[in-house]
């Protein structure tokens, strides 16, 4: 897997300050993406244990609240297997930090659907996630006063209470 950029102290992609991956390759190509030159799977630098290792040690700081991987698309099937690793290394150092993860994938029928049911790797990379916002960037619902999304078709779904109900269920703000 090939990573675009690894932002340290992001603060647009998720709460809190966040440490953001952002993977290379993405088929959904939507119209006006912030990321286009991240569609290309080769694009960028390969994510190796060095990368890991210095998102673990950015991550370890009492301010930062949790990982962002955005793209390109993370759920792409081989970014799937290429975040796996950096996945469990954060679940294990630091299991108080939270995940989001931004995917233009729809959690219910992509997702759940036919991921979790085609590839072995989604089930277990979901197992640590805990927000998805979900759904392809859409200019014609473009929406500025969107928080953490830029259209209004995407939704922020709370993962591990939708794995549990079996549905989406939304995200709810404290």
């Amino acid at each position: 897997m090939n990573y675009a950029d690894i932002k340290k102290a992001d603060i647009a992609n998720g709460l809190g300050v966040r440490v953001s991956v952002f993977v290379s390759g993405c088929n959904h190509h939507c119209k006006n993406c912030f990321n286009p030159e991240a569609w290309d799977f080769n694009y960028g630098k390969e994510f190796t244990d060095t990368e890991i290792n210095k998102v673990i040690e950015e991550l370890d700081h009492s301010y930062v609240t949790g990982l962002s991987l955005l793209g390109g698309e993370p759920l792409e099937h081989s970014n799937q297997q290429g975040l796996l690793p950096l996945l469990r290394k954060v679940k294990e150092k630091l299991p108080d930090k939270n995940i989001w993860c931004y995917t233009g994938y729809t959690f219910d029928n992509d997702v759940m659907g036919k991921m979790c049911n085609n590839w072995e790797e989604t089930p277990e990379l979901l197992s640590y996630i805990d927000v998805i916002v979900d759904g392809k960037f859409e200019e014609e619902k473009k929406d500025i006063k969107l928080r953490f999304r830029g259209s209004s078709n995407q939704r922020i779904i709370d993962v591990k209470k939708s794995l549990k109900e079996k549905k989406a269920v939304l995200y709810e703000f404290e």
